[in-house]
C-alpha cells in the first residue's frame, strides 16, 4: 500500500500546506486534495483509505491537514477559524497544481468538506468537482440549524457520500438540502455507516467503493 510521502509547501499565499502526497508514476494524472473534519487530521483511517483508492486508480492525492490543525494537534476549531481555513485549502489546491497538469479535485470530511463547498461556492473555478464525505448539515439533534446558506451558489459538480446513520443529517434531510444546488449533484448513500462512513463490515470496501463513484462521476 502507498502511504504517501511527507508534503510541505510554505510558498502558498493562503499559508503552509503540510500533509502527504501520493504520487502515481503516470505523468499529469488527475489530482486530489483530500482533507479532514474538525475532530482529526489528514491521517485519519477514511483519508488514508481513500487516498490509497485514488493512488491505486491512479490519481494523486494531496492528503493534507488544515490551518487550525496545524496550529494544535488536538481540539476542534475556533470560532471564526472557517476563513483561514478555505484559505489552507485554496493554498493547497495551489500547491497540487504544481504537481501535476491533470484536473483538480477537493475533497473533505465533514467540517473541511463544509468548508471546501463554501470555498467552491464563492469561487467556482477553483476546483473542477467536489467530494462531500458525511457533510454536517446540522449539528445533532438540531435540524433547526441548518448549514445550507451557500448551497444555492454552488455551482460545481458535487458529489455528496453519506451514511444512512449519520446523526448530523438524515438521507431524507441531505435529499432536500441538495436540491438547492444548481449544479451538478450525486449521491452516495453508505449503508449502516454513522459520520466517520467507516464501519467494521466496510472497512476494507469503502474507501474503493467512493474512489470508483467518484471517477465515474467527475467522467460524466
Amino acid at each position: 500500500m502507498k502511504r504517501g510521502v511527507e508534503f510541505s509547501d510554505n510558498s502558498a499565499n493562503g499559508g503552509p500546506v503540510r500533509g502527504f502526497l501520493h504520487r502515481p508514476e503516470s505523468r499529469d494524472p488527475d489530482g486530489l486534495v483530500l482533507t479532514h473534519g474538525a475532530g482529526s487530521d489528514c491521517r485519519s483511517a477514511l483519508l488514508v483509505a481513500l487516498a490509497e483508492a485514488f493512488y491505486a486508480a491512479g490519481w494523486m492525492v494531496l492528503r493534507c491537514d488544515l490551518p487550525f490543525r496545524q496550529a494544535r494537534p488536538h481540539g476542534p476549531p475556533i470560532r471564526g477559524a472557517g476563513e483561514r481555513d478555505q484559505g489552507g485549502l485554496r493554498a493547497a489546491v495551489t500547491a497540487l497544481r504544481l504537481e501535476t497538469a491533470g484536473r483538480i479535485y477537493l475533497g473533505g470530511h465533514s467540517y473541511g468538506g463544509r468548508q471546501g463547498s463554501m470555498l467552491a461556492a464563492a469561487a467556482p473555478e477553483i476546483v473542477d468537482a467536489l467530494l462531500l464525505l458525511s457533510y454536517p448539515l446540522h449539528p445533532p439533534q438540531r435540524p433547526d440549524v441548518m448549514r445550507t446558506a451557500h448551497l444555492p451558489d454552488l455551482r460545481t459538480p458535487t458529489l455528496f457520500v453519506h451514511g444512512t446513520s449519520d446523526e448530523f443529517g438524515t438521507i431524507a434531510e441531505m435529499k432536500k438540502a441538495i436540491r438547492l444546488i444548481p449544479g451538478r449533484t450525486g449521491l452516495l448513500e453508505i449503508a449502516g455507516a454513522g459520520h466517520e462512513l467507516m464501519t467494521r463490515k466496510n472497512r476494507g470496501q469503502v474507501g474503493g467503493l467512493i474512489a470508483r463513484t467518484f471517477i465515474q462521476f467527475t467522467a460524466g
